[in-house]
């Protein structure tokens, strides 16, 4: 387990392993949210590369480009369909 010191001005310093494990940077932001009464760290500057898989569900297949191709253009003409109806 890392520790932090929390100095009289509420500043702490994050110890060099947490803040290479989180590739964070001096001027980044960290999120902290309350999860069943701990509070967990969540880097606010990412990038995109990052976020790769986050919306994977166990189970699920990926799509090929065609399919999420043939998705998009599913829902495009739905929409328009939807618009000239005056829905």
């Amino acid at each position: 387990m890392q520790y932090a010191k929390l100095t009289t001005k509420g500043q702490m310093t994050l110890p060099k392993d947490v803040r290479e494990d989180l590739n964070l940077h001096a001027g980044d932001r960290i999120g902290f949210v309350k999860v069943d009464g701990r509070y967990v760290l969540i880097p606010k500057t990412r990038n995109a590369a990052d976020l790769a898989g986050i919306l994977h569900k166990p189970g699920m297949k990926p799509l090929t480009l065609e399919e999420i191709d043939d998705a998009i253009a599913e829902h495009l003409a739905k929409d328009e369909e939807r618009i000239r109806a005056g829905r």
